[in-house]
């Protein structure tokens, strides 16, 4: 009997030491995604069709998705997708007293960071006739059915990678894979360890300065946590006048943000998220961000900024 029980033991490791690390990468969203699991299964055709899916429900720039249909002010029924994501932006939004925003859409298009094309010789009663259609607020769901004002315009690209992430994340978990990391376009979740190397997952915080020599400025381990990470150091604009603005238009205020803050990292417990909360962090300076987050313990947070004589800086709230 010891012997068959020993030999079962054996065989048991035997089988677990023999999954596979599996790596599949690409692009979505607009941007890159690189998913590593634990699986003897390659599942890049279920991956394609979850990435397919939500962009079906949620990309602006697909004409016939459903957030394109409900912009457009056509009367159709939103998808589970859209569903939760709209409901955690109102999260996000009530608690950030509206620094996230999803309809600040036409804004975003008029700034030039969207699908429909910049606003020629943009001005202030441009930006604030434009601004008198945002507020989600404004914005109800019903079942499946959303209500919105005509000249309302939602944008869920501040979140949508986050919830990518997820739901990969959730998909893998259905199928009891351990160990994994899923990332889009820096968005991240870890779940176990990395089994290759046998140490935790250890994910690295970019320096801002990207002709540095030195690559990342802190790193930090992740289990069965998200971490999203907002910058305004790679994706902004220069005008016609050799102005530079950023891509995250300040809701309140319809402007690009202005912040020092040049990167934020948010650990939360799922990367929808984190995606939202780093997006409105970056438009609060560091005394709101301090103390937003000093009634918000959940959230753990890191940031790089630039201090008056111009030099970066960093800071680390929550436990981060």
């Amino acid at each position: 009997m010891k012997k068959i029980v020993l030999f079962i033991f054996l065989g048991l490791i035997s089988c677990k030491n023999s999954i596979k690390q599996q790596r599949n990468s690409g692009g979505v969203f607009g941007t890159t995604y690189s998913i590593i699991y634990d699986s003897n299964e390659d599942f890049q055709e279920e991956f394609e069709q979850i990435f397919n899916d939500i962009n079906h429900s949620m990309s602006t720039y697909i004409p016939n998705s459903i957030i394109s249909e409900v912009n457009n002010n056509r009367t159709i029924k939103i998808d589970s997708h859209f569903k939760r994501v709209f409901e955690t932006s109102k999260q996000v939004f009530d608690e950030t007293n509206g620094r996230f925003d999803p309809t600040i859409g036409a804004v975003v298009n008029a700034w030039d960071f969207g699908p429909e094309g910049k606003i020629e010789q943009l001005d202030s009663v441009k930006i604030k006739d434009l601004m008198q259609s945002v507020g989600l607020n404004k914005v109800s769901v019903e079942g499946f059915l959303i209500t919105k004002p005509s000249a309302t315009k939602i944008d869920f690209n501040a979140i949508a990678k986050g919830y990518g992430v997820d739901q990969i994340g959730y998909f893998l978990d259905s199928k009891n894979v351990s160990n994994y990391l899923v990332e889009i376009g820096g968005e991240i979740v870890c779940k176990g360890i990395n089994s290759s190397k046998g140490t935790p997952w250890k994910i690295g915080i970019q320096n801002p300065n990207v002709e540095s020599d030195i690559p990342f400025l802190n790193s930090v381990e992740l289990n069965n946590k998200a971490m999203a990470t907002s910058g305004t150091y790679r994706k902004y604009k220069i005008d016609e006048n050799g102005r530079r603005y950023t891509h995250i238009i300040d809701a309140k205020t319809g402007y690009p943000s202005r912040s020092n803050i040049l990167s934020i990292s948010v650990i939360a417990e799922n990367c929808m998220t984190a995606d939202a909360y780093a997006t409105a962090l970056q438009t609060m300076n560091l005394e709101e961000l301090s103390n937003f987050l000093n009634n918000h313990p959940e959230l753990k947070v890191y940031i790089i900024f630039e201090n008056e004589n111009k030099e970066l800086e960093y800071k680390s709230f929550n436990g981060f």
